[in-house]
């Protein structure tokens, strides 16, 4: 995996997005209520203050869990809610350890098809089903990670041409039609629950 990803909007933090499974699956996890590139710029701000040039689901899940979540709550904040977000990323590590040895990448080498990915995806910590498949088309689109039947896997998130999701952000062009898609779909379901 060495492409470059442009989820944070910051060069150095894209980069290591680019080159390391786990930091993007870190970056996938802490993007939540709060802007997408601040939590994909997380990654690279966890591994700085790591003193590391990479994550190491390793030395992340044995972190002690009161120093980890001070480290993310540090200014500025990884997240809005640094220190349930540091739990989340320490369990996420120690899943990887203790399912595949805490490499990130095995949860998607030689799988055989999008309905294994999306399963190995869904099991992962703090990863329901729209995220898995928000990811799974990440891996597909931008990853060449395409096993057979990917697309349907990642639902509408893995159609071509679409602007739904970090998915499909490859550039500045592409995440301001993410942001008005994403708009749209919340004017929509508010005009929805009030029975417009």
């Amino acid at each position: 995996m060495d492409v470059t990803l442009h989820l944070a909007q910051d060069p150095e933090a894209d980069e290591l997005l680019g080159r390391s499974p786990l930091a993007a699956l870190v970056g996938m996890l802490l993007d939540q209520q709060v802007p997408m590139e601040w939590a994909f710029k997380g990654p690279s701000t966890i591994a700085r203050r790591m003193g590391a040039e990479d994550l190491d689901a390793h030395d992340i899940a044995a972190y002690d869990p009161d120093a980890f979540a001070a480290l993310l709550s540090e200014k500025p904040a990884v997240h809005r809610y640094p220190g349930s977000m540091a739990g989340r990323v320490q369990q996420l590590c120690r899943y990887l350890v203790d399912t595949y040895d805490g490499d990130a990448e095995a949860v998607w080498r030689g799988v055989g098809s999008g309905k294994e990915l999306l399963k190995r995806l869904q099991e992962l910590p703090g990863f329901g089903k729209q995220k898995a498949q928000i990811f799974l088309a990440l891996l597909g689109k931008q990853l060449g990670v395409q096993p057979e039947g990917w697309r349907e896997a990642a639902g509408a998130y893995g159609e071509a041409d679409s602007f739904r999701s970090v998915a499909d952000i490859t550039g500045p062009d592409s995440l301001t039609k993410v942001r008005a898609y994403k708009q749209e779909a919340k004017a929509a379901a508010k005009a929805k629950a009030s029975g417009g």
